[in-house]
């Protein structure tokens, strides 16, 4: 999900205090060996794994209307969304918004995005996906924006912690994006080369960390890019997480 912006999305910046931050860190589990032609899938949360854009646009109109802006069509949202964040802000706004209007945005958006994202699903064939790739030796991690304290018990209420060799959500700030925060993703893998990971996610800004770290990308047109935004990413676009994964293999093949 990095992913949707911080005011419009639960990634942005609701960090714990930093002890507490640091008691809730990512627990890294050993990798299996990999096979010669198997890609390691690094997996984005909010839009990719989690079905979870219109409870994002419902949040959104809502704190909208607490703000004084009118609502926005998921279509336009998919339209304008974009990274730096601030620049999709002045698409919005016409202007940047001031840090005042920023933290007052954000803080609403979040009282109305985690009142629902209680009830948002896995996408579609997720869960099973994730289980056939951990079941034939595949390997695969979790990487999102969304903050650490929150990420970790959302995947355990979905029942696939366990399908991952790493969960890692953020701590700190992602105002600038995934890419700094894939650095030490993979770095913590430890035994995976970079050409033999694939970033899957629903943003421009996923295809942009997977390049910073010498990875590669596939994007999903299921959450909050249009279809023409993740052409412009320059890798492949796909309408299932199953083809997804199809891809990621051909190309690390």
């Amino acid at each position: 999900m990095p992913g949707i912006p911080p005011a419009l999305h639960p990634a942005s910046d609701l960090s714990a205090p930093p002890a507490q931050a640091a008691a809730c860190r990512t627990r890294a589990v050993p990798l299996p060996p990999m096979g010669k032609h198997s890609a390691h899938v690094v997996w984005d949360w909010n839009g990719t794994l989690l079905d979870d854009i219109h409870t994002v646009i419902e949040a959104t109109n809502a704190s909208f209307a607490e703000i004084g802006l009118g609502p926005i069509s998921l279509e336009r949202y998919r339209e304008l969304y974009c990274v730096p964040v601030p620049l999709f802000y002045e698409r919005l706004m016409g202007r940047l918004p001031t840090d005042e209007e920023w933290a007052a945005m954000d803080a609403v958006f979040h009282r109305h995005y985690w009142g629902l994202a209680g009830a948002c699903l896995l996408t579609a064939g997720a869960a099973d996906l994730l289980a056939s790739r951990q079941a034939a030796g595949r390997t695969q991690s979790l990487l999102s924006l969304a903050p650490h304290e929150h990420l970790v018990p959302i995947v355990r209420r979905h029942g696939i912690e366990e399908r991952f060799v790493r969960v890692d959500g953020r701590v700190g700030s992602s105002h600038a994006g995934k890419a700094e925060h894939m650095v030490r993703h993979v770095a913590a893998l430890g035994n995976v080369p970079p050409e033999r990971i694939v970033v899957v996610g629903d943003a421009a800004d996923d295809a942009l960390a997977a390049a910073h770290v010498g990875a590669k990308a596939v994007l999903y047109t299921g959450g909050s890019h249009s279809r023409a935004s993740l052409r412009s990413s320059g890798v492949p676009v796909v309408d299932s997480l199953a083809e997804a994964v199809e891809v990621a293999e051909e190309l690390v093949g």
